[in-house]
């Protein structure tokens, strides 16, 4: 694959399947780190493009992508906040992260109920919010079928109580 083709490829992917960047990268991070990741996985993306042998659907390939990258991201950002909060605390001072604002649109609350599930439930709920099938999560994650269908179900009973639980609170 020539650079020409490589560019239009991961034009033409970012262009069709950005919602799938989007959901990915909200699902992963808040705040100005979106912009970080949503980097981490762009450059993801155009890495991969030469594996890429149409064995399976752009989308199934791009979820996997995207998956995988937002998993090392959050690994890499863990590691290093525990880095500076170590520095920080050798120091002696007290600085943190200030507080988010939080804007009560329900779109928000979703997107932060599904940031505090573990990595491989976040990813399943947004798969599963985008019309994903049980067949394409379960290629996608290496999963069973039957595992995803019931993974799905906690996960979105843990979701509802999560959602009521941040809606009675108040702000």
């Amino acid at each position: 694959m020539n650079t020409s083709e490589h560019q239009k490829q991961f034009v033409a992917w970012t262009q069709e399947h950005g919602a799938i960047l989007h959901h990915v990268v909200n699902g992963f991070a808040a705040g100005a780190d979106r912009n970080d990741l949503l980097q981490e996985v762009m450059l993801a993306i155009w890495k991969s493009i030469p594996a890429y042998r149409n064995q399976a659907k752009p989308t199934t390939y791009l979820y996997r992508v995207c998956h995988n990258a937002a998993l090392m991201w959050t690994r890499s950002e863990k590691n290093y906040r525990l880095r500076v909060e170590c520095y920080s605390a050798d120091a002696g001072t007290l600085s943190g992260p200030e507080p988010e604002s939080t804007t009560g649109e329900r779109l928000e609350q979703l997107y932060v109920a599904i940031h505090q599930l573990r990595p491989l439930d976040r990813s399943l709920m947004l798969m599963w919010l985008d019309g994903l099938s049980y067949r394409e999560m379960a290629e996608i994650l290496g999963l069973t079928e039957s595992n995803i269908g019931i993974k799905i179900s906690r996960i979105k009973s843990q979701l509802s109580q999560t959602l009521k639980g941040n809606h009675h609170e108040p702000h």
